[in-house]
């Protein structure tokens, strides 16, 4: 499966980084990805929403068995 969530998370970083950031892989814990992210998306104030309403929307569709995308430190 982490295979899997890296390839959906290198469609996503190539719109990150124009904006200064980006997205690493942490670990996937069970259905459960960690990820960090990084650059200008790490103090911004719409991560929250990066995360979950693209980050984790992309990976879910593209990996149906993660349930949940987590940002750790």
């Amino acid at each position: 499966m982490r295979e899997e969530v890296e390839k959906a998370l290198a469609k996503i970083r190539p719109m990150l980084e124009r904006d200064g950031g980006s997205v690493e892989l942490v670990d996937v814990d069970g259905t459960t990805v960690k990820v960090r992210l990084t650059g200008a998306c790490k103090g911004c104030p719409m991560s929250q929403m990066t995360l979950k309403a693209g980050i984790e929307r992309i990976v879910k569709q593209d990996v149906p068995e993660v349930t949940e995308v987590v940002a750790v430190m």
